[in-house]
């Protein structure tokens, strides 16, 4: 594994998303002095916060899986997940509505799952259910340690003993028709491979290794932290500061000083800080700003889809609301066809819709309730532009209204207190490329060794971090993200304390 030469002793951290968080604490751990600087007045970066009448809006992620990459983080400073942050899990993990009335709660436990299945499509498709559920987790144990959880320095890095496993798996078939392989139910099958939209291609396009986000859905557990989404990087920060971390909130990094092809300094709109080495988290597209330079790709990079998110507080909610609730609607490769390819609005959407408060009252005030709509959107490359969305904003603001009342939650509209409405001209406002949230997107020829490097050519110490390098897009992959460019800079050695003792494991561990 390459790593970053010459004396590494203080590293500036830029960004206090998930990904800067992880990549602090794990620097920490291997002894090093970490500046983490932050733009906004809090950390948390996509997955902040904002607070409303009362109203306490995750402006990020909603679903949390792989709490083990949290503890991870947390266990390399010596401090533990279970003193910082509550998890709860979510049973189910989804409740799953779909446009002919039919309902299906998704478990992670198999039996409970199977049993639901059964009675939603019959004992066939159960057993189906049954196949499906150990090839997810044979997929996972082939990916993880050498193809997610790894640094990669050259393609020829993928030529191992997983790499024929992974094939005989038919990691490298479309990801729809392996899913089909298993259940015919088309509607159960949306369940297991919608996932793909994280991925920023249509599951008649994914490679089937991308199943391995179902696994982390379906298989491995659904969690969510009392006090919302935004206490995980909250306390994670809280760890990296007890840790020796300093923190800098509300300075923006303006430039990058050099000397060669070494950073010597980064330079925010407040100080000046010396540094050995950094950790690069911003959108690839300020990243590169920042460096002064663009890849070197034979391709364009291409961006997933993007994302409009409404959120509301007001006076009620409804039963058939769960924590999280898909709502597809009719059409299924229409949808992806609009979203990656037409760059047309959803003409027959496909709705998440998380409740935060049906795990944590607290969230709102008494009696009252938070929603978190997400509809995805075509990015600002193929659909509308950061302009028409001030103008199309209202417009499809109601829209989205207008079909979660068809779809049976009368009232919705008027039950309204305080609301947040997202587009993607406010995702490019905050520096996301394409105006989306979910970066590059997972194509073959943006995946693994071939998606943009955490290691910067022509630059000796710097590193990057967060979704658009590797290993990619999602909370568990931004965490591990940071893991890995902490390694770029410490070597395989890295160090964790567990009960006060300092133990050595891999970088890759």
């Amino acid at each position: 594994m390459r790593t970053v030469g010459g004396r590494t002793d203080h590293v500036v951290v830029v960004g206090a998303g998930l990904a800067g968080l992880s990549a602090t604490l794990h620097l920490l751990g291997a002894g090093r002095r970490v500046t983490v600087v932050e733009r906004d007045g809090l950390p948390g970066g996509r997955a902040g916060r904002i607070v409303q009448g009362g109203y306490h809006f995750d402006t990020g992620p909603t679903v949390l899986t792989m709490p083990d990459l949290v503890q991870d983080a947390f266990a390399a400073v010596g401090d533990t997940l279970g003193e910082r942050l509550q998890l709860m899990a979510l049973h189910p993990a989804y409740h799953a509505r779909f446009s002919d009335g039919s309902a299906l709660e998704v478990h992670t436990d198999a039996e409970a799952m199977e049993a639901e299945v059964e009675r939603f499509a019959g004992g066939r498709e159960a057993l189906g259910y049954r196949r499906l559920r150990r090839w997810l987790q044979e997929l996972y144990g082939a990916q993880m340690r050498r193809f997610i959880d790894t640094n990669f320095d050259s393609p020829l890095a993928l030529l191992n003993s997983d790499l024929a496993r992974l094939t005989a798996l038919g990691g490298f078939s479309r990801l729809d028709a392996r899913i089909g392989h298993f259940i015919t139910d088309e509607r159960l099958q949306r369940v297991f491979s919608f996932q793909s939209l994280y991925a920023g291609v249509a599951p008649s396009r994914a490679m089937a290794a991308y199943a391995v986000i179902a696994y982390m859905d379906t298989v491995a557990g659904v969690y969510f932290p009392v006090g919302g989404m935004h206490a995980l990087p909250r306390a994670m920060a809280e760890a990296a500061a007890d840790a020796g971390a300093e923190f800098r909130y509300g300075q923006d990094v303006t430039r990058l000083e050099r000397a060669g092809d070494r950073i010597t300094a980064v330079v925010t709109d407040q100080e000046r800080i010396p540094c050995d080495a950094v950790v690069l988290t911003p959108d690839l597209h300020a990243t590169y700003g920042l460096l002064g330079r663009s890849p070197r790709r034979p391709l364009a990079l291409r961006h997933a889809p993007s994302a409009v998110v409404l959120h509301t507080g007001g006076s009620r909610s409804w039963p058939e609301l769960g924590h999280h609730t898909l709502s597809f609607g009719t059409s299924w490769k229409r949808t992806f066809q609009e979203l990656t390819r037409t760059g047309d609005l959803m003409s027959d959407p496909s709705l998440l819709i998380t409740r935060p408060t049906a795990s944590d009252p607290g969230l709102a005030p008494a009696g009252k309730h938070v929603h978190y709509v997400l509809a995805p959107c075509p990015n600002t490359e193929i659909g509308p532009g950061p302009r028409q969305w001030e103008e199309l904003a209202p417009r499809y603001r109601q829209s989205i209204l207008t079909e979660l009342e068809r779809r049976g939650l009368i009232g919705f509209s008027s039950a309204i207190e305080e609301e947040c409405l997202v587009t993607p001209a406010d995702w490019a406002r905050q520096g996301h490329g394409a105006g989306t949230p979910f970066s590059v997107a997972h194509t073959f020829a943006q995946t693994g060794p071939f998606r943009p490097r955490n290691l910067v050519n022509g630059t000796a110490n710097a590193v990057l971090a967060g979704c658009g390098t590797t290993p990619g897009v999602g909370v568990p992959t931004v965490l591990i993200s940071g893991k890995l460019a902490a390694a770029r800079i410490t070597g395989a050695g890295l160090r964790s304390r567990t009960g006060g003792r300092q133990v050595q494991k891999g970088a890759n561990a």
